[in-house]
């Protein structure tokens, strides 16, 4: 048995219907103004939902840090297992974001496990299989006292049940609104905890499969991974979950939890609007401070990158403009020249972050925080 889906009351339908116009605002804005920070922005999404994903179970990354890592950068001063938890997580999402349009894709049981060994695959021992059910019980512990057990999942003996019941749900459609599906399949998924670690990832990545699923909008743009990674928001993610009792209890109204990620779209949404009005308001202003000092309007790229994140690597401009390594250098060297950038870390790991004559009024725009806003107190 699952839980049965909430209807939504007018409030709830309001909110949603908050949600899918400012997710079509941003379809309109990817499709039809294709702007040249667009790929980057894509990039910092993918790599803020993996580090807000990971940091909830405790593997923290930043999120300037996860995307060198998924650019290839050796030089990442991060220990070996954040990097592996980084970039196994990463490979999974990267998958997940390619099953969007597939033509004759369906839910089993095999993809669920497949997926769950990208994620697990290098922490696999007989005791904690990766990519099969778990051999026995499993516990969630409080975050405030990890020898408190906050849940017990369901018996292993009713787990394959349990997830063939999921997945013919999967492929069912019930006429629920897309976003309330994926809700649900992340509070179906996480209360079965069928693996015997990595269910609270599995559950946020199969809801943001759901999205992709969906097709309105591309999930590094939908997913609430990075909202749910907020100190706060983790925090009361925790406690959604822990309302639904210490044991698997399906046959309860779950209204409480689907408002939760209902609040979690809409403010993920205000804040990739917000990002996307800072980026293009960012390369507006560079484009222009860069004129009176003869560079190549190429280098709008790094200085973008300075101000919105904070640095750049000479391989990550590299990849981004289509330069040689020595085109590269020489931008960053005559920026440095100028003062624009000043050169930070070892040789090896350096990047550039923004120097003494780099314009401030840039800078201030670009930490102009977005107002979020609560639609159910609006």
């Amino acid at each position: 048995m699952l839980f049965p889906t909430p209807r939504l009351n007018r409030a709830d339908a309001a909110v949603l219907a908050q949600i899918d116009n400012r997710r079509a605002h941003l379809r309109h804005l990817l499709l039809d103004s294709p702007e040249p920070w667009v790929a980057g922005m894509r990039g910092y999404l993918t790599a803020d939902a993996v580090a807000a994903s990971n940091a909830i179970e405790g593997f923290r990354v930043s999120t300037i840090d996860v995307q060198d890592l998924i650019a290839g950068e050796r030089d990442v001063e991060v220990s070996a297992e954040n990097r592996d938890e980084t970039l196994a997580y990463q490979r999974m999402m990267t998958y997940l974001q390619t099953l969007h349009d597939v033509g004759d894709f369906t839910y089993d049981k095999s993809l669920l496990n497949a997926l769950h060994w990208m994620l697990q695959g290098h922490r696999h021992t007989p005791r904690r299989p990766a990519g099969q059910w778990r051999p026995g019980p499993v516990y969630v512990t409080d975050p405030r006292d990890p020898s408190v057990a906050a849940y017990t999942a369901p018996d292993v003996a009713q787990v394959p049940a349990l997830m063939s019941e999921l997945v013919d749900w999967l492929n069912t459609d019930d006429g629920s609104p897309a976003l309330v599906r994926a809700a649900m399949a992340h509070l179906h998924l996480v209360s079965i905890h069928p693996w015997s670690d990595g269910n609270g990832r599995m559950s946020r990545s199969l809801q943001t499969l759901l999205i992709a699923r969906e097709g309105v909008l591309a999930p590094e743009f939908s997913s609430i991974e990075a909202w749910l990674g907020r100190p706060g928001n983790t925090w009361e993610y925790y406690r959604r979950l822990n309302a639904r009792g210490p044991h698997y209890a399906p046959d309860q109204d779950v209204t409480d939890w689907l408002r939760f990620n209902l609040l979690a779209y809409h403010q993920q949404a205000q804040t990739v609007q917000g990002r996307w009005d800072r980026s293009a308001a960012v390369w507006s202003q560079l484009e222009q401070a860069i004129r009176p000092l003869g560079l190549d309007p190429r280098t709008v790229s790094a200085l973008h990158d300075v101000a919105i994140t904070g640095r750049v690597r000479r391989a990550r401009y590299e990849q981004a403009e289509g330069l040689s390594t020595q085109q590269a250098q020489r931008d960053l060297r005559d920026l440095g020249t100028l003062g624009v950038l000043v050169a930070s870390g070892r040789t090896r790991a350096r990047t550039c972050v923004a120097g003494p004559a780099f314009p401030e009024s840039v800078l201030e725009t670009a930490r102009t925080p977005t107002l979020l806003v609560d639609p159910y107190r609006q």
